[in-house]
């Protein structure tokens, strides 16, 4: 397991947690409550599966609820570029957004990677 002594610790926690409330103070006043209901969902869902994880004690479960945090950033992705489209926020706010869901998508890939590792050796 990781070297962090709590899920708050690490990086990517604290990145996706960033991310969370810049969705949230993006799409506070967002009329569409459906649209607006389920992107906070999928961003908070990033760094809840990374917390809980990391409480399950296991590289095995840890490693599972990474790759669901890895889904929720593509579905935060994916949903900014519908968002995008609807006209619900302008590109240039939700470039930077956008990249950092590709930024963490990566670095969840590369813990998984090294979860994999330490329970197969």
């Amino acid at each position: 397991m990781s070297s962090a002594k709590q899920f708050e610790d690490l990086d990517i926690w604290k990145e996706s947690k960033t991310l969370a409330i810049q969705i949230y103070s993006h799409f506070k006043d967002h009329k569409d409550f459906g649209f607006k209901d389920q992107i906070c969902r999928a961003s908070i869902s990033v760094m809840n599966n990374i917390a809980e994880g990391f409480e399950r004690n296991s590289d095995k479960e840890f490693k599972y609820s990474l790759n669901i945090a890895k889904g929720s950033a593509g579905e935060v992705r994916s949903m900014l570029w519908i968002a995008i489209d609807l006209k619900y926020i302008e590109p240039e706010k939700a470039q930077p957004l956008i990249e950092e869901c590709e930024i963490l998508s990566s670095q969840l890939s590369s813990f998984i990677k090294y979860l994999i590792y330490s329970i197969n050796k």
